[in-house]
């Protein structure tokens, strides 16, 4: 069954039907049922194949992935694994935690630079960092926008307070935040981040639409990237995204004026490194 077609059906169980045998010729599917029974398909990511996982984590692959990476599109440091631990178990034995309180942002640069480490809620120095990544509750002057009108990002504290309240967040059910290279990750991911100049950006953004196409929608608002945008949304929303980066993080966390970040679910960075091998070799790539 080809998937890249829209498809229209009366029944909504007669698609779950077709969905549950269908061998997946795209691995990109959304699903809108209305209430008079219709439903209509579009291409999002969905990362199925035959009802199995078509993108296993393998442990043993980030070296390889994080090399791969860094050659073809010239990074500076190494991809950064994030990974949002529920409970205490989830901290590999042998995995430090970070010593100082410090922002979300700047720890993803200290794993940047070769750094391995975990920092529960008391090690988080920024308030708006703890709360997207699902460690403690949304702060007062958050909820209210008063936090970002008072640093002058908005007119109006309306605009500041509807700002925050279409900022993602994950659940507040998050113990702690761990972080390393790519490479010397011992444990799953939740997500990879990417800091990159803007032609390696283009080549993460056409490695993510190579095998199906499509276009990209990045969220961003311009407050924190690096915590929502990157971490929290892809997340929760299982899709890369791309960002321009916050005034924050570029200040506290040494990302140079001219790189980007860019988020990938732990599921597709595979893909995104074996696409890379081909978007860089293509006759149309700027060399």
């Amino acid at each position: 069954m080809d998937f890249h077609e829209n498809i229209l059906l009366k029944n909504p169980a007669e698609l779950t039907a077709e969905i549950s045998s269908a061998t997946f010729d795209c691995p990109f599917m959304n699903i809108l049922f209305f209430g008079d029974g219709i439903c209509f398909s579009r291409m999002i990511p969905l990362y199925t194949m035959n009802n199995q996982n078509i993108n296993m984590v393998n442990i043993a692959d980030f070296e390889k992935i994080s090399a791969e990476l860094k050659e073809l599109i010239g990074l500076e440091g190494s991809p950064v694994a994030v990974k949002i631990a529920q409970s205490p178990e989830d901290i590999p034995e042998g995995i430090p935690e970070i010593e100082e309180a410090t922002r979300h942002c700047r720890m993803v640069s200290l794993a940047r630079e070769g750094q391995v480490f975990y920092a529960t809620d008391a090690k988080h120095q920024c308030g708006g960092g703890a709360w997207a990544l699902g460690l403690r509750e949304k702060g007062a002057t958050l909820k209210t926008g008063q936090h970002y009108f008072k640093l002058g990002k908005y007119e109006t504290i309306n605009s500041s307070r509807r700002t925050m309240e279409g900022v993602p967040s994950l659940p507040q059910e998050s113990y702690a935040t761990i972080y390393a290279p790519l490479e010397k990750a011992n444990f799953e991911p939740s997500v990879v981040l990417i800091f990159a100049k803007p032609m390696a950006m283009l080549k993460l953004a056409q490695s993510t639409l190579y095998n199906v196409g499509g276009r990209i929608y990045p969220e961003f608002a311009g407050i924190q990237s690096i915590c929502s945008d990157t971490t929290a949304y892809v997340l929760l929303n299982g899709k890369p995204n791309f960002s321009l980066g916050c005034d924050g993080s570029r200040k506290f966390s040494g990302i140079k004026d001219e790189e980007m970040v860019a988020g990938f679910p732990i599921e597709v960075i595979a893909d995104v490194a074996e696409n890379l091998k081909k978007v860089t070799a293509a006759p149309g790539s700027k060399k």
